[in-house]
């Protein structure tokens, strides 16, 4: 990349991985981008009255489009900042967010345990969360954070079954 490359933002990849911004925010900026990803959730959830099962596919479509538009946004964030996964990209945050929460019953209680779950895993990145910040620029910065949502769902989904 050239060194002109550097400082140049492109508009609309910067909005998408910093997640209109709240990348910006600090300290912290990837739990900012998890706890906007959980309280537009519970909105969504609550002010919808969307039935379990549609909120699950809402929730699983936001995640897949998170990752889809997130790939290149983080990809150029990465060039142009001249930072290998810079930490104002937090489009990852908030599609393993999401993730964390295709299941999850539309409530504080749920909301804050798949919050924890998943901030937990992405900070901790159990095997194979951490080798995948290895693969190539926006693929590595965002399925790290998938794995980590993966992994909160299913914790989430076990202490539902057992808990209630």
């Amino acid at each position: 990349m050239s060194e002109a490359a550097v400082g140049r933002k492109t508009a609309w990849a910067w909005a998408v991985g910093t997640f209109l911004g709240l990348g910006m925010l600090r300290p912290g900026p990837g739990t900012w981008g998890s706890a906007a990803a959980a309280v537009l959730w519970l909105a969504v959830g609550m002010g919808l009255h969307l039935a379990s099962g549609t909120l699950a596919w809402l929730t699983l479509a936001a995640a897949t489009v998170a990752l889809t538009a997130g790939v290149p946004a983080a990809t150029r964030v990465e060039q142009e900042s001249g930072r290998e996964d810079p930490g104002q990209v937090v489009i990852d945050e908030v599609a393993g967010q999401w993730i964390a929460l295709i299941h999850s019953r539309v409530n504080l209680s749920h909301l804050l345990a798949g919050f924890l779950f998943f901030r937990l895993f992405d900070i901790v990145k159990p095997w194979p969360a951490r080798q995948l910040e290895g693969l190539p620029a926006g693929w590595g910065i965002m399925l790290d954070d998938v794995a980590a949502g993966v992994y909160a769902l299913l914790l989430m989904q076990a202490l539902q079954h057992w808990i209630g």
